[in-house]
């Protein structure tokens, strides 16, 4: 009895895996270009820590801490947020944040010495906004909108 036997092989032809390896290559090159430009990524990021140190200062007012205030200051590379003696400080890559009260016209940017936001006991805006709301404009390659509510609630879009 005589037996035949086949061989066959198993796997991936030299073509295949180039193909693999050059669409993997040209798809991480446009990854990269999307990251590489973080320019267009600080105004989200400014927008989403004034958020965060705004709700920070407020949750210390309603604890009765004495730092009832977030202070926003703009350098000429960063932004920095201080609230319930906390600092953050994120890259500014040619952003900017304005300000203005609520129905008023016309855009204030942010003063080299900063800009104060106090609360009250209850976390609402405490003197000199009292009673009003403040809109924020934080603007680079995007544009973001960030409103500040009379009675403390903070929420991304324009004040209504």
């Amino acid at each position: 009895m005589r037996t035949v036997s086949a061989t066959w092989a198993s796997g991936f032809t030299l073509v295949e895996l180039l193909m693999v390896i050059i669409l993997i290559g040209v798809l991480s090159a446009l990854g990269v270009g999307l990251f590489a430009r973080s320019s267009a990524f600080a105004p989200l990021l400014a927008t989403q820590q004034l958020a965060s140190a705004t709700l920070l200062a407020q949750q210390a007012a309603l604890a009765g801490n004495p730092s009832t205030s977030v202070t926003i200051r703009q350098t000429s590379n960063a932004f920095e947020f201080e609230a319930a003696d906390s600092l953050f400080s994120i890259r500014r890559e040619g952003a900017s944040v304005a300000y203005q009260v609520a129905g008023q016209s016309g855009l204030t940017p942010i003063p080299g010495g900063g800009f104060t936001i106090n609360f009250d006991r209850m976390g609402r805006l405490a003197a000199p906004f009292s009673g009003q709301s403040l809109q924020f404009q934080i603007s680079g390659d995007s544009d973001f909108t960030l409103c500040l509510s009379s009675l403390g609630a903070v929420y991304q879009g324009p004040c209504s």
